[in-house]
């Protein structure tokens, strides 16, 4: 499962990331690491960003980002 097929309310655990390259590092940047609980806040109206929380602040990924992150429930 990846955190695009979350739904809004529902927490996941960060189990990796899938992409690679800059995109993988500027998303641990900003504290998406393995392990990390992350929260699905809400989904703008056409899908496309969404807002988590994680490590206790909020942001926004776009889906394509956010298919690329695997969680688990």
């Amino acid at each position: 499962m990846t955190l695009r097929d979350l739904k809004p309310g529902q927490i996941g655990t960060v189990k990796s990331i899938g992409e690679k390259g800059p995109m993988r590092k500027r998303l641990m940047d900003m504290g998406v690491t393995p392990g990390t609980s992350i929260k699905v806040i809400k989904v703008a109206p056409l899908g496309d960003p969404i807002e988590i929380n994680i490590r206790g602040y909020e942001l926004s990924l776009r889906k394509n980002e956010a298919q690329n992150i695997l969680v688990e429930i």
